[in-house]
């Protein structure tokens, strides 16, 4: 024996490529039904996803002699790959297949380095493909190590039938004999795209089209209002549902037209990048419709908004529904000021902001995010509900009169009108301070916390100084609604008094 990895000479007269070579044939014949069993449950773990532009990192040994990755391709996507062993001896395979097992790609380290770089494949077809990380051998090699993968995205082809990504550009030409040309992109509700069609050569008037997997046309344009040129663009169209998205780059009168000529085609994902990503374009939030989000790296909070009335009482729920999401959940008013929050109340890692009775008539503001926001690290999808549980005056009688805190309220108590009572809503753990001072006649001034059930909770008659009332620093015991009641002291050797009062109402943040 004298070649390598020991082989005999017969065996050695194959070239190191052509045996190479053979072993993946095999290999594919040995896969094809678990690949197939596999790309139905593409979250399998030894089928982890890669992305583009994300690194992917493992270890090739005895046990393991292939590593399986997948991604998803669009047809006429050009990408690349690159292998890098990183440690050991690993003589390192490359292979790519598609979703039927056809083999798209497949390399060794035959250039005289470790490192295997493919440099341009063109998907064929929208479909899930395979990258196989294997050493030279696979099963019967001997070699091991570890090893870093990276698939990049060069761009999409300007071919018909491609499909694009937010940010491509591609360019082609429309003539008599090609007056339509077609592209294919995925949009997710709330997204916010625009679509650039611009002559290039030519007398040609642009015209685009965005259609539907139904076939029908959600948005187009034959030219830019005011431009004064032949150029189209659909601008800051709203993606309403998930789906795959047609767009037809075509010319005015289509078939029946007569321009011609070259241009260059954009699709980008607007400003804003769509809906919920800023603060100036929230997701509409309906009461009891669920609506599901993600928190991603690039991506730390999503922005909804919702109408409500003074004293509605509200529940907004923030549950993590994949990953490792810390969620935070933050409730702020029409300028985005913060109101309540909220990280961990749902119990566990999931976030709640629950009765909580809104200060104003309305616009409000719902983040969703994770612990520490931009600082956070938490990622994965959530599920986020918005749940009216009424108003916190519904069972107030009309007549008694309302009151928040930081207002004030005036009477005057006489033999007719003994006392005078008035509700206001407070939270859970809110300090309070109620004052009640006279203004005018004798008045002995008695003011009286009642909870829920006109149940006395505190009362005072002189701790304001003279004949007037305080009570000072009383931390609510429950969320919900209370009742203030503005009297006068009635005693067997004092006499009756009379005349007018202020009652002052104010939550201490000291």
């Amino acid at each position: 024996m004298n070649g390598r990895h020991g082989c005999v000479r017969v065996l050695c007269a194959f070239s190191r490529r052509a045996w190479g070579w053979a072993v993946a044939l095999v290999l594919l014949t040995t896969m094809a039904l678990p690949l197939h069993a596999q790309e139905a449950t593409p979250e399998a773990p030894d089928q982890p996803n890669l992305s583009y532009g994300l690194g992917a990192t493992g270890e090739i040994d005895d046990n393991d002699p292939r590593v399986l990755y997948s991604f998803d391709g669009l047809r006429g996507e050009f990408i690349s790959l690159t292998l890098r062993a990183t440690s050991g001896d690993l003589d390192p395979v490359l292979l790519v297949m598609d979703g039927a097992g056809d083999v798209l790609a497949r390399r060794d380290d035959s250039s005289g380095t470790r490192d295997i770089h493919i440099e341009s494949i063109r998907i064929p077809q929208t479909d899930r493909y395979y990258v196989i990380v294997g050493r030279f051998g696979y099963t019967l090699g001997t070699t091991r190590g570890e090893f870093e993968l990276e698939l990049e995205r060069i761009g999409a082809s300007f071919s018909d039938g491609s499909g694009l990504r937010y940010g491509d550009t591609v360019l082609n030409q429309i003539t008599d004999m090609n007056p339509r040309v077609y592209y294919t992109f995925r949009g997710q509700r709330g997204d916010i795209i625009t679509l650039r069609m611009e002559r290039t050569s030519g007398d040609l008037d642009a015209a685009l089209q965005l259609v539907d997997s139904q076939g029908t046309v959600v948005a187009e344009n034959d030219e830019i209002e005011g431009s004064g040129s032949l150029d189209a663009a659909i601008v800051g169209h709203i993606i309403e549902k998930d789906d795959t998205y047609i767009i037809i780059a075509t010319r005015y009168g289509q078939v029946a037209g007569r321009s011609s000529g070259s241009f260059i085609l954009t699709l980008d994902s607007g400003t804003t990048g769509g809906l919920g990503r800023t603060a100036e374009s929230p997701i509409p939030l309906i009461p009891d419709q669920p609506y599901d989000g993600e928190i991603t790296a690039t991506r730390f909070e999503q922005f909804y908004r919702f109408e409500g009335k003074q004293f509605d009482i509200v529940t907004i729920e923030m549950s993590r529904d994949g990953g490792a999401l810390d969620s935070l959940l933050v409730l702020t008013d029409d300028q985005q000021n913060p109101i309540a929050s909220d990280d961990d109340g749902g119990g566990g890692q999931n976030a709640a902001i629950r009765q909580f009775a809104l200060p104003y008539d309305g616009t409000y503001d719902v983040i969703a995010t994770r612990f520490q926001r931009e600082q956070g690290t938490t990622t994965g999808k959530y599920l986020l509900s918005l749940r009216a549980e009424g108003n916190a005056f519904d069972g107030v009688p009309g007549d008694i009169g309302r009151m928040v805190y930081g207002s004030t309220a005036n009477g005057t108590l006489d033999d007719l009108v003994p006392r005078i009572l008035v509700a206001f809503y407070g939270a859970e753990g809110d300090v309070i301070t109620i004052s009640m001072t006279r203004t005018g006649g004798d008045l002995d001034s008695v003011v009286t916390l009642l909870d829920a059930n006109q149940q006395v909770l505190i009362s005072d008659d002189d701790s304001g100084g003279g004949q007037n009332a305080l009570i000072e620093r009383y931390t609510l015991p429950t969320s919900g609604i209370y009742f203030i009641q503005a009297s006068r002291f009635e005693g067997a050797d004092r006499p009756v008094t009379h005349g007018s009062f202020i009652l002052v109402l104010a939550r201490r943040f000291d």
